[in-house]
């Protein structure tokens, strides 16, 4: 009789562990796919600054004939990101984009004319827009990234991220203190 109530008792104690374990699992498989699905809004937000760029440039280039190194900069730069491949390497090409997009912006402030075009102002806030739409998408992505890396790095859950090779997702984030300066408008 003892023995059938160890048995019992063992095979309990197992039926739990094998339930945690699969909890475990799928808790992370779910921070991860938050993760994905996080940068995938990133990435959408991101193609529509892709897109709007070309159009940008073409109305500033009408206006700023003299300025032709920063849209050759901002073109750069938009190709740049449009070909990186990781999320480490995207981060860093939409982060100079960025910086080159604000220099671009600072040079815009020198044309009253240009500031005065319906185009120019049309694509100046549908810009404003979608850097803000991928401010509050880098905020709930990175979010993810904290939720997702909490889970791989926390007891118990740690042994389960080990097991099966769950590695940590990175952070998106300025590059450099360079980048995090704003661009001064001079008059």
């Amino acid at each position: 009789m003892v023995p059938w109530i160890i048995l019992g008792v063992v095979l309990f104690i197992g039926m739990i562990g094998v339930f945690w374990m699969i909890g475990s699992y799928n808790g992370l498989v779910k921070s991860r796919n938050e993760t994905k699905n996080g940068w995938a809004q990133i990435d959408v937000q991101l193609k529509r600054r892709h897109d709007l760029i070309p159009n940008l440039i073409e109305t500033v280039r009408g206006f700023a004939t003299h300025e032709r190194q920063t849209l050759e900069n901002v073109i750069q730069a938009r190709n740049q990101a449009m070909g990186a491949g990781n999320v480490g390497d995207r981060i860093k090409a939409e982060a100079a984009l960025g910086g080159a997009l604000g220099r671009l912006m600072v040079v815009c402030e020198q044309y009253p004319d240009l500031k005065a075009n319906a185009n120019f102002l049309a694509l100046q806030e549908e810009l404003t827009s979608t850097e803000n739409k991928i401010s509050f998408s880098r905020q709930f992505y990175n979010d993810c990234v904290m939720q997702y890396n909490t889970r791989i790095e926390s007891f118990p859950s740690n042994v389960v991220a080990g097991m099966f090779q769950f590695k940590p997702g990175e952070h998106f984030q300025l590059a450099s203190e360079a980048e995090r300066e704003v661009p001064r408008v001079k008059f």
